[in-house]
């Protein structure tokens, strides 16, 4: 099947080839990490064909043998060649012991221009930050957005597509399965799986397998919903399990740096005060979220703010919820010194409804924009100054 660039991503890596940084691709797990680097290497070819590649992925049993940070230095020293251009790529570095002090040899020596991907936010915390003193660049990789999905797919754009992406979720490799919901989501329950014990109960060492099961169910089953440590673990207690507040925080946090979840914190649209509790929590991928819960369980509105949430993660922007008082505003989005509002329903079905979501942000007496998503077929408005969006048109737009 022929490769599809994510140039959104790619455009970006093709700035920094060359230069002495270390291209560090971090996300969770079969967002389309590796696709990334095979784009990037294939890029590097056509502009270089007599480059040097040297390539490891520490998922494949080729590489079983590079376990440590001595391995790594020599078989990457084994196979660089001086008369040409070397690149360095290496696949899920996170497996290989102290890989950061390979990492330091190998920018020290200025020997390969070198891209590295890694499933875990805290890979570039303490010693390796320290050791590669700003010498490196993050760039963080998503789940397809609804537009990449349309290509990944060869779909075209309509309604029942969206809601493809709305049931699937946008992992990459799934445009490589029978387009059935039952295969699907079973694939995606593997992911999950895998996810959960690679990069959170192994890394982690997470004896209490049955509570972080009910836990990652508890926030699957309250997507978008204010969640805090003691509300989680007062729902436990009731289901006989007896937790604490400091595991469960504990555990919410590693999720987070499997990048399988994030935490949108609430703050207050006038005082900019941010709230340290009542958070809310979003998946990287909502058809991970979907096959969790089974398609029994699966209803639209349950999961249109998780898709509005990513694809603004998507574009860039920090995202969090407002709070004015008693009100709530589903999302503040902020990026580059501009800031959106936006309020998010399945349907406007009558006035009292249409009230609720465009009254929430007429309080707000700023200029920047404000929409209203829904997927109402007939929009209204504007409507006193506020847009209001269908969500294919929503997850279509690339700047507002």
């Amino acid at each position: 099947m022929e490769a599809i660039d994510r140039l959104r991503y790619l455009d970006k890596i093709k700035s920094y080839v060359d230069k002495d940084l270390i291209k560090v691709f971090v996300g969770q797990r079969r967002v389309g990490k590796s696709y990334l680097i095979k784009s990037t290497i294939n890029h590097i070819l056509k502009g270089n064909p007599s480059a040097n590649i040297i390539y490891i992925d520490k998922e494949l049993y080729d590489f079983d043998h590079i376990s440590t940070y001595h391995h790594l230095i020599e078989y990457v020293e084994e196979r660089l060649d001086a008369s040409k251009s070397n690149y360095l790529f290496i696949d899920e570095i996170q497996e290989i012991s102290a890989f950061q002090k390979a990492l330091r040899h190998f920018q020290n020596q200025n020997k390969a221009d070198i891209y590295i991907t890694g499933s875990n936010a805290d890979m570039l915390s303490g010693d390796l930050a320290t050791m590669l003193s700003g010498r490196y660049i993050e760039i963080q990789i998503n789940s397809l957005s609804y537009i990449e999905f349309l290509k990944f797919h060869d779909f075209e754009d309509h309604d029942e597509n969206m809601y493809k992406y709305l049931r699937w979720g946008g992992l990459p490799y799934v445009k490589n399965l029978q387009k059935n919901d039952l295969v699907i989501f079973d694939y995606l329950k593997n992911i999950l799986s895998t996810i959960l014990f690679k990069d959170v109960i192994s890394r982690y060492k997470i004896r209490n397998i049955d509570f972080f099961e009910r836990l990652i169910l508890y926030t699957a089953s309250n997507t978008g919903n204010l969640i805090t440590s003691k509300k989680i673990s007062d729902y436990l207690k009731s289901q006989k399990v007896d937790i604490s507040t400091k595991v469960v925080l504990a555990y919410m946090q590693h999720l987070q740096n499997a990048f399988l979840l994030y935490k949108v914190n609430r703050v207050d649209v006038h005082s900019k005060k941010v709230f340290e509790i009542n958070n809310k929590y979003y998946f990287e991928d909502w058809g991970l979220r979907n096959a969790l819960l089974g398609l029994h369980h699966y209803s639209v509105p349950d999961v249109l703010e998780n898709v509005v949430f990513a694809h603004l993660k998507t574009l860039g922007y920090e995202v969090y919820v407002g709070v004015m008082k008693e009100l709530e505003i589903d999302f503040i989005a902020e990026k580059d010194g501009e800031k959106l509002y936006i309020q998010v329903a399945y349907l406007i079905p009558d006035e009292k409804v249409k009230l609720r979501e465009f009254g929430n942000l007429l309080l707000i007496k700023d200029n920047y924009p404000k929409y209203v998503v829904s997927l109402d077929p007939v929009q209204i408005g504007p409507y006193k100054g506020i847009q209001h969006l269908h969500l294919r048109a929503f997850l279509k737009k690339n700047n507002f």
